[in-house]
């Protein structure tokens, strides 16, 4: 980027870095609470519902929090949510301290910090539209990415080393220190401007602002279309690659952290390369048909190429080389929606579009969990077919090994279909249209 390029997004990029840290403390923390829940219970079950717990009330009142973060000033709502997320992390430090954690406390803290989630998500999703000047959404997307994809890399690396130095006291006091840096940044540093409502939305009541974001995602079709496009993609991927990876990983090795974290490094690795392009890249002629070739590319690669193998090193390419193009993906998802979607309805709509998209992940993540412990692996177990015994194995973890081929394989052809469905490209329209 050249310094007129840095000017324009300063404020922006101060809120992205400091943000990013304190995402790493994050990402820290849940690397490590999936090591301990799993070498507590040691089922894929019991992994699948900490992430239940931690999605499902964001998307439970993602309606309220659109309208809130629409009508009230962002900066204070970000600044509320995160300190509220740092109280629960003070929280699971007690109780670990103190020798009382449980895996049903981490079940309720999650749920409590994922309200808080759904709050947070939105007023930042504006803020960055508010910070950053509309030529600049695909690059931004592209170095929030990156960003995503150094986590990703970086997290599991320190979880893995606080832990063995430390324990999961030494991660939760990592993570409460990134959160203190992005708090001190955000509040003394970045302005994030106001947004004028008209008199319209000013004395329109609540509940029907709250509904504003489905009335205006029902005029438009293919908006809506893709936003269900990939509530079905978020419900496959979580019984695959995107939810039971860790499931997968440490049942094929026995519990293996360090070869998980090489694997989830890998992920992060193929999503920077990608960020990387599409900072770089000039943006693409057809946003559209980049979505939907990356997102069957990447089920490809990752599911089914994960499936067929027990063999680290294979793992790692497959989980690098399926990144990459999802990295395009979600830069470009996230520029058609910036740009089919006005500023002053971007919290309501993006609060729609997160309940309908993401309400199916906690099925997906909850069903594949269940199908997991209790269908395909004690079908794989008992040697039922020969031919997919051949194929995948018998062992632990050759069940969900079936499960992401089946993933990946259903992915790969949805895609490709609504590759060739002309009623998308109109959202490419929006854009040359400016």
């Amino acid at each position: 980027m050249n310094i007129k390029i840095i000017r324009e997004l300063r404020e922006f990029l101060i809120l992205w870095a400091s943000q990013s840290v304190s995402t790493l403390g994050t990402a820290m923390t849940n690397f490590a609470l999936i090591i301990w829940v799993y070498s507590q219970k040691g089922t894929a079950s019991s992994i699948a519902l900490l992430s239940v717990c931690s999605l499902l009330p964001s998307i439970l009142f993602c309606f309220i929090a659109g309208t809130i973060a629409d009508r009230w000033n962002k900066k204070r709502i970000m600044l509320l949510a995160d300190t509220l997320a740092a109280c629960g992390t003070v929280m699971v430090l007690v109780l670990y301290l103190t020798g009382a954690l449980a895996i049903w406390h981490l079940y309720i803290i999650n749920f409590l910090l994922s309200f808080m989630n759904a709050f947070q998500n939105p007023a930042a999703y504006v803020a960055t539209s508010l910070l950053v000047p509309k030529e600049h959404y695909v690059r931004v997307s592209g170095l929030q990415s990156l960003s995503g994809s150094a986590v990703t890399i970086i997290a599991p690396a320190l979880g893995s080393a606080a832990l063995a130095f430390g324990g999961l006291g030494a991660v939760l006091a990592i993570d409460l220190l990134t959160f203190a840096v992005a708090f001190v940044t955000l509040l003394v540093f970045v302005k994030i401007p106001d947004v004028e409502q008209s008199v319209k939305e000013v004395q329109e009541s609540f509940i029907k602002s709250c509904a504003s974001g489905l009335r205006f995602l029902r005029g438009r079709s293919a908006l809506l279309r893709i936003i269900l496009f990939f509530a079905f993609i978020n419900f496959i991927a979580k019984m695959g690659g995107y939810g039971m990876l860790p499931a997968l990983v440490l049942s094929r090795t026995g519990g293996d952290q360090t070869a998980l974290g090489i694997v989830e490094s890998a992920v992060g690795f193929g999503t920077l390369f990608g960020a990387v392009l599409v900072t770089l890249m000039k943006p693409a002629k057809s946003r559209v048909r980049v979505i939907f070739i990356a997102c069957g590319v990447s089920f490809l690669l990752g599911d089914v190429g994960q499936s067929l193998t027990s063999s680290l090193p294979i793992w790692v390419l497959a989980a690098f080389t399926s990144n990459v193009p999802m990295a395009l993906l979600s830069a470009n998802l996230t520029a058609v929606m910036r740009t089919n979607i006005p500023l002053e309805l971007q919290g309501r709509v993006f609060a729609a579009r997160d309940t309908i998209q993401y309400s199916t992940i906690p099925l997906g993540l909850f069903l594949g969990g269940v199908l997991a412990d209790y269908v395909f692996e004690p079908l794989m177990a008992g040697r039922a077919i020969p031919v997919l015994s051949s194929i995948f194995g018998n062992g632990k973890g050759s069940g969900i090994a079936v499960m992401f081929f089946i993933v990946g394989a259903i992915g790969f052809v949805t895609s490709f279909l609504c590759l060739r469905n002309p009623a998308y490209y109109t959202l490419d329209k929006t854009r040359d249209k400016g």
